[in-house]
Order: structure tokens, then C-alpha cells, then sequence
């Protein structure tokens, strides 16, 4: 299992990780990225390609 989390003051809003996530693991709330379904992550690392602020880190459990 995997922890999936996003520094917020990093985020632009770019909606590339909601975009890319084959798992659905991210939504958008108050235009920044927030990682709600953590516990759906397989660590594809798809995300991690497209965060252009590198906000978003992924950590196993």
C-alpha cells in the first residue's frame, strides 16, 4: 500500500496527475490537487512524470 501526497504551496493547479492517474487516486479541490483515494495508488509513477513542480510525492505504508 502507498501513501500519496501533495505539498500544496508546490501545486499549480495543472490538473496533469487528475489527467494521468489510471487509478482515479486524484480530484481537484480549491484548484489544487488533492490525492483522496491514496489507497487505490499501485505506484505506477505516472504522476511523478507529469507534476511539473515535482509536488507530489508517493511513500509505501
Amino acid at each position: 500500500m502507498y501513501m500519496v501526497s501533495v505539498n500544496a504551496e508546490k501545486c499549480e493547479g495543472c490538473e496533469e496527475c487528475v489527467n494521468v492517474c489510471p487509478q482515479g487516486v486524484f480530484r481537484m479541490v480549491d484548484s489544487k490537487s488533492d490525492p483522496y483515494q491514496t489507497g487505490e495508488c499501485v505506484f505506477c509513477e505516472s504522476c511523478l512524470g507529469v507534476c511539473p513542480t515535482t509536488a507530489i510525492t508517493i511513500t509505501e505504508m
